[in-house]
């Protein structure tokens, strides 16, 4: 059988796939690249650092839309009947919040930059300069959003251990299938 785009009533198919684990390895190597790019002693390797991390935020924010866009349009495969209550109803809740952190992080980055008194133009990847969102620029909302981009950065990082702890839970101790359908594609006959 051929591998599916959208999902069935038992897996994830392959755009799901492809989006979770595309955005799930950008906002990890976010997270760590914002690590390392505010502790590096080179303003130049900084300097570089920071512009990378700015064309992947760009790129995260347009994935992530993409994603929520996707997931409205179709449907995720109910959880198998081995999951209890709880879970059932907190699951919801916490794919929920992790869309707001994926959302909210990048935009809160764009604002950074925006409010910015260095006024360094954003360009994705080289290719074209993002224009600032509409805030006025001062050192006080650069000191804001820089505290709102961090602490959405430690939230959301929290959020995606959270995440990660429950698929492992899933699959070494429950043994349920949950984090299996996120990795083998829904067949078209399914």
């Amino acid at each position: 059988m051929q591998a599916s785009i959208t999902n069935t009533a038992t897996r994830y198919g392959w755009a799901t796939i492809v989006l979770h684990w595309l955005i799930g390895i950008i906002f990890i190597g976010q997270f760590m690249l914002g690590f390392v790019m505010v502790r590096t002693p080179s303003q130049r390797t900084a300097f570089e650092l920071i512009q990378l991390h700015k064309s992947l935020g760009f790129l995260l924010l347009g994935l992530i839309i993409l994603r929520i866009a996707w997931r409205l349009g179709n449907a995720a495969p109910p959880l198998p009947p081995s999951v209890g209550a709880l879970e059932r109803r907190s699951a919801p809740l916490a794919h929920l919040a992790l869309y707001a952190f994926q959302v909210a992080l990048p935009l809160s980055g764009w604002a950074l930059v925006s409010v910015s008194t260095l006024e360094i133009p954003s360009m994705p990847f080289n290719l074209f300069v993002m224009p600032n969102l509409p805030l006025a620029e001062s050192d006080a909302a650069e000191s804001f959003w820089t505290s709102a981009h961090w602490y959405l950065a430690y939230a959301g990082a929290a959020l995606v251990a959270l995440h990660v702890a429950a698929a492992l839970r899933h699959h070494f101790l429950l043994r349920d299938g949950v984090l299996t359908r996120m990795i083998t594609p829904s067949s078209a006959g399914e």
